[in-house]
Formats: structure tokens, C-alpha cells, sequence
């Protein structure tokens, strides 16, 4: 899929009827940005291919750092969290035996002790994006600090913020060819995450298209 390069790289998207009608279904954007607090956004997102995990070496230094200790069971927090639609429950379901379509990213966001987790849920056949949620520690539990459930919608960590990236598809663009796409980064400052940056890339329709006229090479005279 175009403007892969700006979502950390997961490969292509391939074209879909069954899976547009079901992600227009989805058809809700919400976003949580606090401890208890929500608010509505126009910046969603699309797709990292790989989640890098890096755990620190014994020894090393984790001044400043965040130590990672554990893992999470990704597919349990999306099924008990009240704050994701049950549209995007319903929806996720193994794609063979117990293999769930969900990426899982943990990485400092909030500045806690503990990893924030990232959690993007896809579809099977496409890997396309339905919801993207962060979550963070509190106590004993996770807690959702951030949620955004829209058609082509994916985060990741990008340095300690949040970058949520959202294709944009125009009437008639076919799964794989969007029209372009809306890129937002937030920071989280005062127990939120707020908007730092917002970027719309649009698609040139040009690229690939066009006929390609053969030139001939001018013959040797015969006499």
C-alpha cells in the first residue's frame, strides 16, 4: 500500500469488498485522551509490519529508561476494556486456531516505570486496521488512555510519542489505493495525550499509469 514508509512498514493491503463493507460497519472514531477524559479527534491511522521489542542486557544502565519486564495478553485487555465498541469485538476472532489479528507494540509513552502497551487491531485477510488503543499501568491493572476505531486506522511509537497514522480513501478508491493519508503525533503532557503535529500526505495518481511508446532505433541504410 502507498505511504507505507511513514507508518513503520506493514507490507500491502490487498483489495476487498467483504472487507470495505466491514470496515464501514466499523464506522466509529473515538478517541480517549486521559485518565477518565475523552474527546473526539479527526486524525486516525494505519500500519507498522513489525513490532520491535528490545529488552535491556543485565548490567546495563537503565537511567532514564524503561525496564521492560513483561508481556501482556493484548487480546484479553481489547475483550475487557468498556471503552472498545463491541463492533471491534465481535470482530476479533483467531484467523487460524488461537492466532489473533493484533499487533502489540510496548515502549515509554506516559513516562511511567512500567511499558505503555500499544494495541492495534486488524483484520484477517487484509491486515487492515479497525482500532488502535494505548494502555497504561495503573496499579494492578492496564488502564485505556488512548482509543481511535476507524477504517485503515494504526499507531506506533515513534521516540516517545504516539503516531497515529489514517489512510483516506476517496468514492471508488479500492482497499489497497487510498487517496492518501493523515499522519498526527501526540505527546502526552498533563496526564493526555495532546496533538504536537499533523501531516496529509495525498497520492499522485499518475505513478504507474500511462502508455509507454517503444522507440525504434533508425535502420542502416541498405545501399
Amino acid at each position: 500500500m502507498r505511504g507505507l514508509t511513514s507508518r513503520g512498514g506493514r507490507a500491502s493491503l490487498a483489495a476487498s469488498g467483504t472487507a470495505i463493507a466491514g470496515l464501514a460497519a466499523v464506522g466509529l472514531f473515538t478517541v480517549a485522551c486521559s485518565t477518565g477524559g475523552t474527546g473526539v479527534q479527526d486524525e486516525g491511522a494505519a500500519h507498522a509490519d513489525a513490532v520491535a521489542k528490545a529488552t535491556p542486557s543485565a548490567g546495563a544502565s537503565t537511567t532514564g529508561e524503561t525496564q521492560f519486564a513483561k508481556t501482556v495478553d493484548a487480546v484479553e485487555l481489547i475483550k475487557s476494556d468498556p471503552k472498545v465498541s463491541e463492533r471491534v469485538k465481535a470482530d476479533l476472532k483467531p484467523c487460524s486456531r488461537d492466532s489473533y489479528p493484533v499487533d502489540t507494540s510496548y515502549g515509554n509513552l506516559t513516562g511511567g516505570t512500567v511499558p505503555d502497551v500499544v494495541v492495534n487491531v486488524m483484520t484477517c485477510g487484509d491486515a487492515v486496521g479497525m482500532g488502535t488503543y494505548v494502555y497504561r499501568e495503573n496499579g494492578s491493572r492496564y488502564e485505556n488512555v488512548f482509543a481511535a476505531e476507524e477504517p485503515a486506522v494504526y499507531s506506533a511509537i515513534d521516540r516517545g510519542d504516539l503516531v497515529v497514522t489514517k489512510q483516506v480513501y476517496a468514492k471508488g478508491d479500492p482497499v489497497d489505493e487510498p487517496s492518501g493519508e493523515e499522519i498526527t503525533t501526540y505527546h502526552w503532557t498533563s496526564g493526555k495525550f495532546t496533538q504536537q503535529y499533523w501531516v496529509r500526505n495525498e497520492f499522485s495518481r499518475a505513478v504507474g499509469e500511462g502508455d509507454v511508446v517503444a522507440s525504434e532505433a533508425p535502420q542502416p541504410d541498405g545501399n
